[in-house]
């Protein structure tokens, strides 16, 4: 035991840092890497290396033993947050004449992180946006920049910020849930604050874009469906914002900026998925959009960033990453195939210059650490992160495979496991599943993963519909009225697992987070000899009740997902046929850990607790009339805290319990 817990809290500090140990080589190179000064990298191709050794090591603009939360370049200079203090450091000096701009305790934030940074295109200003674990909301620090950074201003309750120019800042402030007003402040001298833009629609979330050569900001609107974009050009910011294009019902499109040209990144025409659309800055309207690039059928789009003359898309096909990249000048278009055991990708701040030529970007999957990756785009080449000093190796092996869902779907499931792993049938399996607005299930590195890999686990991720990672289409087909196919998938899922010999019902253990606890809870109900434990993070278990009351937060725009029961008998008798807490009856069920968050306004603890006590009195009363063995049920309420995060001494407390539960 002593041997792993020393295990796990070496690999949970490796975890929780964002950046390993860093230094430069190549001096050939040079042209990309003064975009990225803190890496050291590898030159891959085909993922071979070609150079082990670094040449050159460049001290004046190395970071070599600093880990950050956040970090940006804008200029000469790099931001980033340490020690509750968020500093920057010149480029070309060392890392001991960092300058400390604000310090958050002397602000009267405690416990607090920085969320966002935001440099003014003439770096008079810096805006952060600074957050704790116990609440969503954040507060928006202004710091006027000099040879003596001051602070100018607060603004409370901000979602997302941009400075149009020098001391003129646009923002979105956050009111239960929900953005509906942008806002421009003028700093200096004049003060003044008026608001430019409101959503009347409470089913349309607003937020803020600033285009990648900073010309634009764009004013996003958007629902679970449809989007509604306006520009507001950074050159003249007192104008009135201007219409892209009128939303119009199913349509989703997002928008960048390029030579008088918009870009636009929308679903719009067949097939049902992402494409790259062009149009003058003149003509914007959609009639006049021109096709550019089309993501294949089942393809999800992960990320995309726009530099000078490429476009850089990130996308998931056959459950494998790749790299599209696009040239604007002729519209060739390389593709690239990513490491075969990246699972998710995170694309990193990209300097402010769009004429950088190099895209950085890291990989992970939940058992691989995150690594640095450089994408050189004059000549093509990949680069890699070179080795950490003590890197964190397990014997894991990786495979995709699919199952087949009641109606014939095939449905990607990706398992890992110890190898030479003898009689797996007997060894305990780890079942994830999310499957909700077409979100990919979260396949980041988690350092417990290797813990309970070392321990001899086997990890599946069971890639549901519902869920994101077969493109839009795959998302469709698991919501509304077809919600019921996710858990469809789910239950061929884990039969398929056991029938290959990974396990079997006694050994499995099934996990979910937030609305994959919709599929979760309905398993128990439906299918509950298939496992034998359930861990539960801020489940969604009554959403018939919560989509019947209009006044939650969340409930009015969740209608393109899950329907309106109130006004449409058919979606309250299919919602009702599937909602855990609906269908909670006198069955034997698995044991059941749930975790809940004092202060989650996404999922009320109300409605976590009204489970939790059906369920109980369900399983006493069933045990009291037959005699039979009642499972666990647990409800841990954590004091403080919310959805989106909670502290890092409650996730290592919260592991601690699951792990001891499973």
């Amino acid at each position: 035991m002593h041997q792993k817990a020393k295990f796990f809290l070496q690999t949970l500090r490796f975890g929780i840092a964002r950046h390993g140990k860093y230094t430069q080589q190549q001096h050939d190179h040079q042209q990309f890497i003064d975009c990225c000064p803190w890496i050291k990298v590898r030159k891959y191709h085909n993922f071979k290396c070609l150079q082990n050794k670094c040449k050159k090591s460049i001290s004046a603009r190395t970071i070599t033993s600093r880990r950050f939360s956040y970090m940006i370049q804008f200029g000469d200079f790099l931001y980033y947050e340490e020690n509750g203090c968020i500093q920057r450091l010149k480029l070309g000096d060392g890392i001991n004449s960092c300058e400390v701009l604000v310090r958050l305790e002397e602000l009267s934030l405690y416990n607090a992180f920085v969320e966002r940074i935001r440099i003014s295109p003439g770096e008079e200003y810096m805006a952060a946006s600074i957050k704790t674990s116990y609440s969503e909301d954040s507060t928006c620090v202004i710091v006027k920049l000099g040879k003596y950074p001051e602070v100018e201003d607060f603004i409370p309750n901000v979602f997302s910020f941009e400075w149009a120019t020098d001391g003129i800042l646009f923002y979105t402030c956050q009111k239960n849930l929900r953005c509906c007003n942008v806002f421009r402040t003028s700093f200096g001298n004049k003060k003044h604050t008026e608001c430019i833009y409101t959503e009347q629609d409470p089913r349309f979330f607003v937020d803020l874009h600033c285009t990648s050569d900073k010309c634009f900001l764009t004013i996003n609107s958007n629902s679970k469906t449809t989007s509604e974009v306006w520009l507001v050009d950074c050159h003249q910011p007192w104008n009135l914002p201007v219409l892209v294009q009128k939303r119009n019902s199913g349509i989703m499109y997002h928008i960048e900026h390029r030579n008088n040209e918009l870009y636009i990144l929308t679903n719009f025409g067949e097939p049902a998925e992402y494409k790259l659309m062009k149009t003058s800055i003149n003509s914007c309207s959609m009639k006049n959009w021109q096709l550019i690039y089309t993501l294949k059928r089942k393809t999800k789009l992960i990320d995309l960033v726009m530099f000078k003359d490429h476009c850089v898309i990130f996308l998931k096909y056959c459950n494998q990453l790749y790299l599209n990249i696009i040239s604007l000048n002729d519209h060739s278009i390389q593709s690239l195939k990513l490491p075969v055991w990246a699972c998710a990708c995170q694309l990193d701040t990209q300097p402010e210059d769009s004429s950088s030529s190099a895209c950085s970007f890291q990989l992970s999957s939940p058992v691989h650490p995150p690594r640095q990756f450089i994408y050189n785009l004059v000549n093509g080449s990949l680069y890699k992160q070179a080795e950490q000093e003590e890197p964190i190796i397990t014997d894991c092996h990786m495979a995709r495979l699919e199952a087949k869902s009641k109606d014939g779907t095939l449905v990607p499931v990706t398992i890992f496991y110890k190898k030479n792993s003898e009689s797996l049938q007997k060894r305990p399996l780890l079942i994830h599943v999310y499957g909700a607005y077409g979100v990919d299930l979260n396949m980041n590195f988690k350092a417990e993963n290797q813990v309970l890999i070392e321990d001899g686990w086997i990890l599946a991720y069971c890639h549901v519909r519902g869920g994101g990672e077969l493109g839009l289409s795959w998302h469709a087909g698991g919501c509304l009225n077809n919600k019921l196919n996710g858990l469809a998938d789910l239950e061929a899922c884990i039969e398929f697992l056991h029938n290959l010999g990974f396990s079997e019902p006694v050994f499995t253990a099934l996990t979910a987070y937030s609305a994959g606890g919709i599929l979760a809870g309905a398993l128990c109900n439906a299918n509950p000899r298939l496992i034998r434990a359930v861990v539960l993070q801020a489940p969604f278990l009554d959403i018939l009740n919560t989509m019947l009351d209009p006044q939650l937060p969340l409930t009015i725009e969740e209608l393109e997902e899950w329907g309106d029961p109130s006004s449409d008998n058919r979606y309250m008798d299919y919602i009702k046929s599937y909602c855990p807490y609906q269908n909670i009856r006198p069955q034997t069920y698995p044991s059941i850990i749930i975790t809940a968050y004092e202060n989650d306004q996404r999922i009320p603890v109300e409605g976590i607790l009204k489970y939790t006590q059906r369920l109980r009195k369900v399983i006493t009363d069933q045990r009291h009339s037959r005699g039979r063995k009642m499972p666990n049920i647990i409800l841990d309420v954590q004091a403080g805290g919310n959805h989106a995060a909670a502290s890092w001494e409650d996730l290592v407390t919260e592991v601690c319990q699951k792990f001891s539960f499973k």
